[in-house]
């Protein structure tokens, strides 16, 4: 399976930031499934499975990412899962995935700082698609 033929669905609430991301990842050569909210991002993933996802982690709710990424997982546990955030230079909280106690609860693969570079991002991708 080649890249243009990979879905990924990316999932924030910040028009600039998923216009901007989509943008990056189309240019890696994977198609892209965009939503706007949680609820919309749910919506798509009733529709067609992706093979990754990048979410937003607050938009309806604080924890809207951690749920969609809850629920990704409980109907495909396959799909890797990617919470972007900026909530650690917004607010100073951190979290990590770093343990098993937290990878847990927080149902994605890994987390990145919306301000990453995009080498970085389809490096990581990559590396959760196993390409």
């Amino acid at each position: 399976m080649t890249n243009d033929k990979r879905k990924i669905l990316i999932v924030d609430d910040d028009m600039d930031y998923l216009t901007q991301l989509e943008i990056q990842v189309k240019r890696f050569g994977f198609d892209v499934i965009i939503a706007e909210s949680q609820k919309e991002g749910e919506e798509k993933i009733k529709e067609e499975k992706p093979d990754l996802a990048i979410l937003d982690l607050m938009m309806e709710n604080q924890d809207s990412g951690f749920i969609l990424a809850y629920k990704i997982k409980k109907a495909y546990p396959d799909v890797p899962v990617i919470i972007a955030t900026a909530a650690t230079s917004e607010t100073g909280v951190v979290f990590g995935m770093d343990h098993e106690d937290e990878k847990n609860w927080i149902k994605a693969d890994t987390y990145i700082e919306k301000s990453m570079r995009s080498d970085q991002l389809e490096r990581e991708i990559n590396k959760l698609l196993k390409i």
